[in-house]
């Protein structure tokens, strides 16, 4: 008799185990949207339902939907819901302040380390679910895109380069400013290379440290020390080889280049997608358009640094003439490149500036002549192309993944609006709401 009552009893407990195990397997979450922005069209939606299992948006549906038991709800009517930002042009380790050209010298691996964290987690909070970093000291972002997947802390889904790829003196080439004798000459293996056969041992050395994208750059920079901003920096064979071996791998290749013809041998090199194009023309337009190439522009870090030129001391002699020449120029850059049809995606070079501050570009794209609702699907639609995970990001569509943000009113009458993100959601998670 005892026996069978307690059968009964652990079939009761099994049993309601499994109701509440199924319960819990069907609940939903349910955004209900006054206005939805999917990123795959120009026309908003008014008064929908967005329905999301775990982490992936299972259907959207016409009016506001009723929860069933054990469903949670968010309630949006009076918002206006976009797909998560993408940010694909990021060095989210790093920071340029008052004295960061010394930080070659003071900081460990673990201080970058925390500070990255930092940095994704307020880039997060800004609505940015995932970026690309094209640039890193000490694998950093590899390590905290690990961390971010495996749920150990949080921030915004990474894509990312590992160290950029430079030429002997170019414009990432870490040893820059050093004296002779402090440092060893640096390899592929540091991102340095000279030929195709060095070319191709950076790609190789990038992938097995776990990269996802390979950056190089063209031409030179801003902030490097360095005299030249836009001298060409890779020969033909080079960016060849660059662009073969990372094709093997299935990475796309990202250009930083500010002078026509560093961009003009990218361009033809096959290269993705260009990296603020300061000095483009109507000839570099052309080939873009020929060869589908992207176009990245960073008007923000351009604006940001023009702007810190001025402060007494913030960059270093070499680094200021070009920072006030260069600097300006890259919203009137875009301007141009907009209007003739070139392919664009939203990218920032957010630690230039602080992070977090990421919403500013779409006011500068709008201020330069593009709609409000083409500048927020550079940052969804467009930005999930250039990455090359439309199947799972960029759009509100069913089967995508739930990365979702929201903004109280209508960020297509007032782009300044995107500045104040109050819901957040990646991968089916709420990581901020009001």
């Amino acid at each position: 008799m005892k026996k069978t009552i307690f059968a009964l009893l652990a079939g009761a407990t099994l049993s309601a185990s499994f109701l509440a195990t199924s319960v819990t397997a069907e609940a939903a979450t349910l955004i209900h949207a006054g206005r939805l922005i999917d990123g795959t069209s120009n026309n908003p939606q008014q008064n929908v339902t967005i329905r999301i299992d775990g982490n992936e948006i299972v259907a959207i549906e016409r009016g506001f939907s009723q929860a069933s038991e054990g469903d949670t709800v968010v309630d949006m009517r009076h918002a206006t819901v976009m797909p998560g930002f993408i940010d694909m042009h990021t060095h989210i380790t790093s920071q340029l302040e008052p004295g960061s050209y010394m930080h070659r010298f003071t900081l460990n691996e673990a201080d970058i380390a925390y500070r990255g964290q930092h940095f994704a987690n307020i880039t997060l909070q800004a609505g940015f679910t995932t970026v690309r970093d094209l640039g890193d000291s000490f694998g950093v972002s590899i390590a905290l895109r690990n961390a971010i997947n495996n749920g150990l802390v949080d921030g915004p889904r990474i894509f990312t380069s590992g160290k950029s790829l430079a030429t002997t003196g170019g414009h990432a080439d870490p040893t820059n400013g050093y004296r002779r004798g402090l440092v060893d000459t640096p390899s592929p293996a540091d991102g340095v290379l000279n030929g195709p056969y060095e070319a191709r041992q950076a790609v190789r050395a990038r992938y097995q440290e776990g990269a996802n994208v390979i950056k190089l750059t063209a031409t030179g920079g801003v902030l490097s020390l360095a005299d030249s901003g836009d001298n060409p920096q890779f020969m033909d064979d080079e960016l060849a080889a660059i662009v073969a071996a990372a094709r093997d791998y299935g990475m796309k290749v990202a250009v930083h280049a500010h002078g026509k013809d560093g961009m003009v041998r990218a361009i033809k090199a096959g290269v993705d997608s260009i990296e603020h194009g300061t000095y483009m023309d109507d000839e570099v337009f052309a080939l873009m358009k020929e060869y589908g190439t992207y176009y990245v522009p960073t008007i923000t870090a351009g604006k940001s640094v023009a702007e810190r030129a001025e402060i007494e001391g913030y960059f270093p002699a070499q680094v200021r003439p070009k920072a006030r020449a260069i600097g300006p120029l890259i919203q009137n850059t875009f301007s141009r490149a907009y209007a003739a049809g070139v392919k664009i995606a939203f990218g920032t070079d957010a630690s230039v500036y602080d992070h977090g501050e990421n919403a500013r570009e779409f006011v500068y794209m709008v201020e330069a002549g593009m709609p409000p609702i083409e500048a927020i699907r550079s940052a969804t639609y467009h930005a999930s192309i250039l990455l090359g995970q439309a199947d799972r990001l960029g759009t509100i569509e069913v089967g995508k993944l739930a990365d979702i943000v929201a903004v109280e009113g209508n960020p297509l009458d007032n782009i300044a609006l995107l500045h104040d993100i109050h819901f957040v959601m990646k991968d089916g998670i709420i990581y901020k709401q009001p």
